[in-house]
């Protein structure tokens, strides 16, 4: 089955979450009608025996593997033998269960959070394993690796065509805005959106900022993902592995900015005029994370959206969802 046949079966695991369901609309809206999806309460991918059985049924042609417990520096901290332990699960079922049923192609996704702390920038691909993790996040790092290298082995003991697509940080339309549990950039987002006006005084009250605000961060819309996901699964294996012969590929948009001028965009695009403050006794992260995307722009592809238009879009959704909550 060519993936470009619009009746292939493609099976999006995490298909509600900001990622899988982005990838789904992007399938949807080129024209793939056999989609199929399952929510965690229909089907729990940690458990390998329902896993096996519902693959064994549906017998998809293409796998996204899009699920996974996910969330910032507070939430992996807070909860690390989840973050590895469900992670390491729902990578082993699914991809294990995509292997017997004999799927024309599985692509993973990772995050470059998988790089050393100090890995050379940008980052190559080549750079995975050289070196310490960052150890905020060192739990859902080593989760991904391991599914990674689970697609590798199958490629190497099976030859199954199993590809893993590692993204650098993620935003957009349903993104966790939680300050518990989000982000940088969501979490930025909605605090200036708070505070606005929000002072004793009327005036807009400051925003915090964890650390030094010096580390420099890359951020995809997460449409731009969808894209990329698309983009891979119609390439030919051939053409992937002359540029990935591990069949690992960066997603990125190639540039940087530090966490003040993020702040500052926001606050641009939020409409936050009052100060920012920081709280020097929290972690400031991995100093920076900028991906090579050599192999992507090799085979042909770069990202479209813009840091400005991606938080404008990013924005409008989460005043959306918070007039919802209101109505409600």
């Amino acid at each position: 089955m060519h993936l470009n046949d619009p009746d292939a079966k493609i099976y999006v695991a995490g298909h509600r979450g900001m990622v899988g369901s982005a990838i789904w609309e992007e399938l949807k809206d080129t024209g793939y009608t056999n989609l199929v999806g399952r929510t965690s309460d229909e089907l729990d991918l940690r458990d390998p025996h329902a896993t096996r059985a519902f693959f064994a049924a549906e017998q998809p042609d293409f796998v996204v593997l899009a699920a996974a417990v996910v969330g910032g520096i507070v939430a992996n901290d807070t909860y690390p033998a989840d973050f590895i332990g469900d992670n390491l699960a729902i990578e082993q079922s699914v991809i294990r269960a995509a292997h017997e049923v004999g799927v024309d192609r599985l692509i993973f996704l990772g995050s470059t959070c998988i790089y050393p702390k100090h890995a050379p920038q940008p980052m190559p691909e080549e750079s995975l394993l050289t070196g310490p993790l960052e150890p905020t996040n060192q739990w859902y790092a080593v989760a991904k690796i391991a599914g990674h290298k689970l697609c590798q082995a199958h490629r190497e003991q099976h030859e199954d065509d199993m590809l893993t697509l590692m993204p650098t940080n993620l935003y957009g339309p349903g993104d966790d805005f939680d300050l518990e549990t989000a982000h940088v950039l969501p979490a930025l987002l909605r605090k200036a959106h708070e505070a606005k006006g929000a002072a004793p005084d009327g005036s807009d009250a400051p925003v915090t900022l964890w650390g030094t605000g010096t580390p420099k961060r890359e951020f995809l819309h997460v449409n731009d993902l969808a894209d990329a996901v698309r983009f891979t699964l119609e390439t030919p294996e051939e053409e992937i592995r002359e540029v990935a012969p591990d069949g690992m590929l960066n997603v990125g948009v190639g540039e940087d900015l530090s966490i003040k001028e993020l702040m500052a965009l926001i606050q641009d695009v939020v409409g936050h005029d009052g100060p920012v403050e920081h709280d020097r006794s929290k972690p400031d992260g991995t100093p920076r994370k900028l991906v090579d995307t050599n192999r992507m722009d090799t085979l042909g592809w770069t990202a479209e959206t813009s840091l400005r238009e991606g938080i404008e879009t990013t924005y409008d959704w989460y005043r959306q969802q918070e007039a919802l909550n209101v109505t409600r």
